[in-house]
């Protein structure tokens, strides 16, 4: 990295624009930075941190706000810095501006400017700058990544503060370690030792856990068990725990199978026992029930005895039923004709009397003097006792005046139709009427509704045409949306990719610096790599030599050349990934910028909301535009439906004529047919009514002469019905039907009868054959049987029976309880094995890292060692400058001696060749403390410049201590600081020591005034 050019402007004590040139510093290769205490040296070194960083460094970063404006500056000038470098073979320039409390530009009062950050990169072939970003961020992360070091390894690198490695060099352990920690990222080292910490906890909760599972396993088995089994003594985590839980499981198992085999005997005796006893019960029981079959049937045949004599009389009426049974025929036929005579009377008597009704209403309308009786009343009275055949021949006449009234009903159906037709020109007459009422209204109306219906088509054809010009500009929106869109989606992968490339970076490095490692082991050892191809008599290739009396020896972990290329490969590859992504990385930066030019710096947010409005409003002007083909339609039809409405009015006109000629000719024919039918309905509402009147008249007198003849039938059936019923049962025995009819048995009573008959047969039988049954008979020879004493033996031996099978299954479960327990206690154990392997494992690393193993002597922390490695770096780079600063006398050595809580290899000493003795850094005088610090410096920049990716650093800046030196020593620390100009490198010292400005004839000068600081730079 080299600094090129620096603008100030309104930035701490310089109140307008400074300007510096670095690469006229530079040419000189060393430059005084100097001015007044207070004059604003240090705030040059400010600005640079801030322009890359946007902070400024040490206790002074807090003030990356307003608070960096310089008080001296004018209220219209921004606060801003510009810095002009170059780094990675690119030429960069960086303008910061902080946040800026500035006058309102319209009323009083103020208002505060957002920072504003540039990075733009000058292009050679163009010969012009071109902007590559304006987000705090992508610059910060580019800075950042181009430099390979954060902002406080930058401050310590670049800066050089010389009282930051005093304090260093008298420091204890833990203050090296936070330094060397910030500088080198070591909290990787310290993330795996909490991280092996935590796996630690983890496994050993783990492994508690399992042993506790098992422990309360030993438990249950202990419950199952009883006193056959103790709980082991060990608590969760011993390593004893399982090997005593299986033991004890297996005496409990054990003890558990005799207690089961003891059980089976048991329970064998109680089932022979109980099955002797089962056979004694069922002897008992089957003599009791041959005794009590016995005993039952000698008091069925004593009831038998005693209903001998109703059995009897059952057998003599059964006997008389039978008899009777052949009068039955005779007396259905008698009942039959008997009820077919009552119904035939009841038939008659309703016939007559609806008739008489029908006389009744005849009489009351009209003369009946065409039948032959004189008055209604005694035409009735006259046909209740009528014959058959006189009804019928009253129904015959009644017939014939009926066919006479036909003319008359098609007059009275042709009275109706013209009434019908006479409605129905009333109709037509106000239906015509609204006819020309409504179109007499529509048309008055037509003006403001042709009106109406053109204004909104002229509306659907102006929203056509403001619908074809949105959908000109949807398209472009859509685009300029899809790119900001892409341009955030980019935007947020370049972090991603950015973070890839500095991942792949730091792989590159590392397997650059372990293939370097072992490339130096392999130099170190070269010696017996040699060795290996010595023969005796052939000369030495580095020697010369013929004789090789004490050929080296490879020492153990001996790098060899296949180890040395396979790191040497793996660097490489590590290497090639890199560049792939960085390639990657510019193709993300090349797509971002592609689609912000598309998109510009307008928010997504912002795009997507006018592309909405823009879509919002298309779709509403389609909308409004849709309605344009019904307007048309509307309109066109408005104008038919007036045409429409002319012609009904004019032909409603033309119907009103006509039907004025119809309805005369109407009511004439109505004058003459009224006439005719008022002479057929004699005295009747209508014609239809004397019609129904003599129908109903013909139907009943139909009726009743159909009903006389069916009752005088029926009562000769009757008659010959009674005269068959006396001679039946005459020839049966009886002396009359009625005593035929007392002895029949109806189906019911017929049933009971012959029900009992045999259930008495029945019964007889059965009391015989139990009684001749010799089982049963020798029985009742025998004493009584006792079947309560057998059943109480039955119910003791089955108590035991069961007591015997429980006892049998409650050991038969716990045997099975306890191998279930035992497998899977067992099971669990194999499961711990592992797991308890693997904790043991993790604990010796956690111990290990963490420096409390006994196997780590030194009781050093992992982060210890790795920074112990560094400072051991750290220490070589910087004695090489040290003793050319104390001209050979002092040495810095990193020391492995335990300090501060019993941790060692951050220990720090010089050695002083004078007196050959080694001593703490602590006791070094004032000058000798700043050549040790500043040679630390030195060395720091170089391993933190390495441990960065090499980036080049070609301007530093030492900052003071330099007062604290006598000329010799002045000369001494000048020469060193000139020897790194010999590699193109400049430095800039910041001191305001007089003689410094002898002897550095570049110099950049600090000049304090009241109007604010100014810089002038001189012998360039």
């Amino acid at each position: 990295m080299r600094l090129h050019r620096l603008d100030i402007t309104a930035f701490g004590p310089f109140g307008s624009t400074q300007s510096v040139d670095f690469d006229a510093l530079s040419g000189a290769g060393l430059f005084l930075l100097h001015g007044p205490t207070g004059a604003g040296k240090t705030s040059v070194l400010d600005a640079v941190c801030y322009a890359l960083y946007g902070s400024v460094p040490g206790a002074r970063q807090g003030g990356q706000g307003m608070h960096l404006r310089s008080d001296h500056a004018p209220p219209g000038t921004r606060t801003g810095v510009r810095l002009e470098l170059s780094v990675a073979g690119r030429r960069l320039e960086i303008t910061r501006q902080p946040p800026w409390e500035r006058p309102k530009l319209r009323g009083k009062g103020t208002t505060v400017d957002k920072a504003q950050t540039w990075l733009r990169e000058y292009d050679a072939r163009a010969a012009a700058w071109k902007d590559l970003s304006r987000s705090h961020q992508e610059i910060g992360a580019e800075v950042e990544q181009l430099l390979g070091m954060s902002r406080e390894q930058f401050c310590q690198v670049v800066l050089l503060p010389q009282g930051d490695f005093a304090r260093f060099l008298r420091a204890d352990a833990e203050a090296r370690g936070r330094l060397l920690g910030r500088l080198f990222d070591t909290q990787r080292f310290a993330d795996v030792e909490k991280r092996l910490a935590e796996r630690r906890r983890a496994t050993e909760a783990r492994v508690r856990e399992g042993d506790t599972a098992l422990l309360a396993d030993a438990h249950r088995m202990q419950q199952e068990a009883g006193d056959a089994m103790e709980v082991p003594e060990p608590e969760p985590g011993d390593p004893g725990l399982a090997e005593a839980v299986l033991e004890a499981a297996a005496v409990a198992r054990s003890t558990a199978r005799e207690r089961l085999d003891i059980a089976h005997c048991r329970l064998a005796a109680a089932e022979s026992a109980h099955a002797a006893a089962r056979h004694a019960l069922d002897e008992a029981r089957e003599l009791a029930r041959l005794q009590s079959r016995f005993a039952e049937a000698r008091e069925r045949a004593a009831r038998l005895a005693e209903r001998a004599g109703a059995h009897r009389e059952d057998q003599e009426r059964m006997e008389r039923a039978r008899k009777a049974e052949a009068v039955a025929p005779a007396l259905e036929l008698r009942e039959a004709a008997d009820r077919e005579h009552r119904e035939a009377a009841q038939a008659e008597t309703r016939a007559r009397r609806a008739l008489s009704d029908v006389y009744g209403d005849v009489g009351m309308y009209g003369d009946i003097g065409a039948y032959g009786r004189a008055d209604a009343h005694g035409g009735a009275d006259a046909y209740r006792g009528a014959d058959a055949g006189g009804l019928a021949a009253a129904a015959r006449r009644a017939a014939e005046e009926l066919g006479g009234l036909d003319a008359a009903r098609r007059a009275e159906r042709r009275l109706a139709e013209l009434a019908g037709e006479r409605a129905g020109l009333d109709r037509q007459e106000r239906a015509d009427e609204d006819v020309l009422s409504e179109a007499d209204a529509w048309l008055g109306g037509w003006d403001a509704t042709r009106a109406a219906l053109q204004a909104r088509l002229d509306f659907a054809q102006e929203a056509a045409t403001r619908a074809e010009q949105l959908a000109v500009q949807r398209e472009p929106m859509r685009r300029r949306l899809d790119a900001a869109r892409t341009r955030d989606r980019l935007a947020a992968g370049l972090a991603q990719a950015r973070q890839q490339a500095e991942e792949s970076h730091r792989r590159a490095l590392d397997a650059r610096a372990h293939w370097l490692d072992l490339k130096e082991q392999r130099l170190a050892g070269i010696a017996a790599e040699l060795a290996a191809h010595l023969t005796d008599g052939e000369p030495c290739a580095v020697c010369g030599a013929t004789e090789h009396p004490a050929p080296a020896r490879k020492a153990a972990g001996h790098v060899d050349r296949e180890a040395e290329d396979r790191a040497l490969a793996a660097s490489q590859r590590a290497e090639e990934q890199h560049t792939e992504d960085e390639r990657r990385l510019g193709e993300v930066r090349e797509a971002l910028a592609a689609a912000t030019a598309e998109a510009g710096d307008t928010p997504t947010a912002r795009l997507a909301a006018e592309a909405d409005h823009l879509e919002r409003e298309y779709a509403r002007a389609r909308h409004d535009a849709s309605a344009l083909h019904a307007a048309q339609q509307a309109l066109r039809r408005a104008e038919q439906e007036r045409e429409q409405r002319l012609a009904d009015r004019q032909q409603a006109a033309v119907r009103a004529a006509s039907r004025l000629t119809r309805r005369e000719t109407l009511e004439r024919e109505q004058a003459l047919l009224e006439a005719e039918v008022e002479q057929a309905r004699g005295g009747l509402g209508s014609v239809a009514a004397r019609a129904a009147q003599l129908e109903r008249l013909a139907a009943r007198l139909t009726e009743a002469a159909d009903a006389v003849r069916a009752a005088e039938d029926a009562a000769q059936r009757l008659k010959a019905a009674d005269a068959r019923l006396a001679d039946a049962a005459y020839r049966a025995g009886f002396d009359t039907p009625g005593a035929a009819v007392a002895a029949l048995l109806d189906t019911a009573a017929h049933r009971e009868l012959q029900h009992r008959l045999d259930a008495w047969q029945q019964e007889e039988a059965a009391v015989r054959a139990v009684l001749a049954e010799p089982g049963t008979t020798a029985a009742a020879q025998l004493p009584p049987a006792d079947p309560a004493g057998a059943e109480l033996a039955a119910a003791a031996a089955e108590r035991r029976l069961r007591e015997a099978g429980s006892a049998r299954d409650a050991a038969a479960r716990c045997c099975a309880e306890l191998d279930r327990l035992s497998a899977r206690a067992a099971e669990a154990v194999r499961r711990l094995a592992p797991l308890r392997a693997e904790h043991d494992r993790v604990a010796r690393l956690a111990t290990l890292t963490a420096g409390t193993s006994a196997d780590n002597e030194r009781r050093m922390r992992l982060e210890s060692y790795v920074l112990a490695a560094r400072l051991e770096q750290v220490a070589a780079a910087a004695t090489v400058r040290l003793q050319r600063m104390s001209s050979g006398r002092y040495t810095l050595v990193h020391s492995d001696d335990r300090t501060g809580r019993g941790r060692s290899g951050l220990g720090l000493h010089v050695v002083d060749a004078w007196t050959g003795r080694e001593r703490d850094t602590a006791t070094l005088s004032g000058g000798e403390t700043f050549f040790a610090s500043l040679a630390l410096a030195l060395g720091l920049a170089d391993v933190v410049t390495e441990e960065a990716g090499g980036v080049r650093l070609d301007t530093l800046f030492i900052d003071e201590g330099f007062g604290s030196l006598d000329d010799q020593s002045l000369d001494e620390v000048l020469d060193v600081l000139d020897g790194l100009r010999e590699r193109d490198r400049s430095v800039g010292i910041v001191s305001h020591v007089a003689d410094l400005r002898r002897r550095i004839h570049a110099q950049l000068e600090v000049v304090k005034g009241r109007s604010g600081s100014s810089l002038r730079q001189r012998g360039v």
